[in-house]
């Protein structure tokens, strides 16, 4: 296996700043450990020879799967938006995450 990966403190609050995740200090040192073993671990699967394995496809031989849809009853627009922490004209209101 090549060099181990060292994500940074701001690479992974960059990734929990993407996934609007508010993170502790302990949870992004606790983050930057885990997230680099599964990078590594990544790095290894890449190495491996797939040229001859034949690509999956779904299981056959599956009866149905899906159920019919039924009509019941749902919450009421005020019951969803209402332990919503931002809401605007009777919408979930978010961050933006597209940026010009």
């Amino acid at each position: 296996m090549k060099d181990k990966t060292k994500l940074t403190d701001d690479g992974v609050r960059h990734i929990a700043k993407l996934a609007n995740l508010t993170l502790t200090e302990d949870e992004v040192k606790k983050l930057q450990k885990q997230l680099s073993e599964t990078l590594d671990y990544i790095k290894v699967l890449d190495e491996l020879d797939t040229s001859k394995i034949e690509p999956t496809s779904q299981v056959t031989g599956l009866k149905k799967i899906s159920r019919e849809d039924k009509v019941k009853s749902s919450l009421s627009q005020k019951e969803a938006l209402s332990s919503s922490f931002s809401v605007l004209n009777g919408f979930f209101r978010t961050k933006g995450v597209l940026e010009k």
